[in-house]
């Protein structure tokens, strides 16, 4: 027998009808389940007080939870669509339809807990419950530990208790789908008084993007249009995924951060291509990259200091550059103005489109905060602002790792080159030209380092330095020394550079 008369599920961080695990809890627990969409005013109010009016991800949110109510209807049920502080609507929409409990599925970060917590308080008070569930991970919080039985602080051991674990007895058990369509009866069906119109762009503020242009995929049949596309590449994903100018990566990211695709599709893709033999170089290092995801969630959850200060304490003793200078680099490095192509090219990609490829966010984050002194918190914000997968665990670990100062760090003393870099992963120079075409008349072996071509080939390229192009505003050799010594108040220790 159900447990619940009637339920209320609470959607946020996994805009999905299939294998969403409050979901099918709570159609199994429940004779009648409600759903809810918030568009939390905490959240989106502090995104308009930033000045991000047209914000790629609420275009991206918005086409989700367009066609997520869709499929409800098609199930029988309708999405309740609000747009409030969400802390204190679901307790009143719960009061409102006379629920006996909300469920929803965890999320890790620190505001959020608190907000949890918040809504439960006022649920018990109310005499209701509030019921979570692990969805967006394979593993969490202290599911994987260490042999002491501590959380690890460093990934290569974690992964491999992870590995260890997901291949063990009944490791099959936390791949396998939640069968919700099984349960679809008990879906609520809609009502003119909860089931209004979705709302627009402007009734929540907001002004439209340049999303559409970009022709990005959307909702859950964009992430399975978009899996689809990645599965035959799989194989050679270890070999293309460090190159900006070829299509490697999954371009997923965006659709894992909002849920649209469930984390258990993605890694049983990965396993079984794994077990048959198919993509042995690529699928390992894919599934890798989602540990990495489950790695930054546990960190983020048992060390909540790290969203304002380094995880190893000793390097919020680094003293960065400040003052009206600092700002100076810092804007050109927003704006694409560095004068090292590969940067600046990425930087271009991360402002008109709201993603940038990985190893170039590796690139920009090392250039900032180890060619200009730059505190790694401020890149981290301008990041935050504008990708379109902003995720804070994974955000908030790749700028800590690359700044050294994170749990998993590189160490301080390895610091990117901006040119090698360009010249091992943009060899020809493509990525380069698709952001800076003024440079495309440059032969690929003069564009990585623009201010270093002879006259006579700059001037047939019709560039001229300082004018077409910036020259570069610091000089590398010269940054890495300052750096080395800006990071002696941690160690002595040296080494060489990447």
């Amino acid at each position: 027998m159900p447990t619940f008369d009637s339920s209320l599920v609470w959607f946020r961080r996994d805009l999905r009808i299939g294998d969403h695990a409050a979901l099918y809890d709570a159609l199994k627990q429940s004779k009648q389940v409600h759903c809810v969409f918030v568009y939390d005013r905490d959240i989106l109010d502090a995104l308009l007080a930033d000045g991000l009016q047209a914000d790629r991800r609420i275009d991206f949110i918005m086409a989700c939870i367009a066609e997520l109510d869709a499929a409800l209807r098609a199930a029988g049920g309708a999405l309740i669509v609000r747009h409030a502080p969400a802390q204190q609507d679901i307790p009143a929409l719960a009061a409102e339809l006379g629920v006996d409990a909300v469920f929803t599925n965890h999320d890790y970060e620190p505001q959020a807990i608190k907000r949890d917590a918040a809504v439960k308080k006022q649920l018990e008070k109310d005499g209701r419950q509030l019921l979570t569930c692990k969805d967006q991970v394979i593993f969490e919080k202290d599911e994987v530990l260490s042999l002491a039985g501590r959380p690890f602080s460093v990934f290569t051991p974690y992964k491999n208790a992870w590995m260890n674990k997901l291949s063990g007895p009944g490791g099959d058990f936390y791949l396998k789908p939640y069968p919700v369509e099984a349960y679809f009866a008990q879906l609520a069906p809609p009502s003119k008084k909860h089931h209004k119109p979705l709302p627009t762009l402007e009734q929540l503020g907001f002004a439209a993007s340049n999303l559409k242009d970009l022709r990005i995929p959307t909702g859950m049949s964009g992430a399975a249009q978009l899996l689809e596309d990645f599965l035959p590449r799989l194989g050679k994903y270890g070999d293309t995924r460090d190159f900006p100018a070829v299509k490697g990566p999954s371009y997923l990211s965006v659709h894992l951060r909002f849920g649209t695709v469930s984390i258990r599709t993605l890694a049983r893709a990965a396993v079984d291509a794994m077990r048959i033999g198919e993509g042995r170089r690529g699928a390992p290092v894919w599934l890798s990259e989602l540990v990495w995801r489950d790695f930054y969630f546990m960190i983020l959850f048992h060390h909540p200091r790290v969203v304002e200060r380094s995880f190893k304490a000793d390097y919020d003793a680094i003293q960065w550059e400040g003052g009206k200078h600092a700002r100076e680099m810092f804007a050109k490095w927003c704006e694409g103005r560095t004068g090292y192509p590969l940067v600046d090219a990425a930087m271009l990609q991360l402002n008109q489109t709201g993603y940038m490829h990985n190893r170039l966010r590796m690139v920009t984050a090392s250039f900032l905060t180890k060619d200009l002194g730059i505190d790694w918190r401020w890149g981290e914000k301008y990041f935050a602002d504008l990708l379109n997968d902003f995720d804070l665990s994974a955000n908030n670990g790749g700028w800590q790792w690359a700044s050294s100062s994170g749990c998993d760090a590189q160490p301080y003393f390895r610091i990117f080159n901006p040119i090698t870099q360009s010249e091992k992963f943009d060899a020809e120079g493509k990525f380069i030209r698709r952001y800076l075409p003024q440079l495309s008349g440059l032969p690929d072996k003069h564009i990585h380092a623009p201010w270093l071509c002879p006259a006579d080939v700059l001037k047939a390229a019709g560039v001229k330095i300082g004018k077409d192009y910036p020259e570069p505003m610091v000089d590398h050799a010269e940054a890495r020394k300052r750096t080395l010594l800006r990071y002696a108040v941690v160690k002595k220790d040296l080494g060489d550079e990447d």
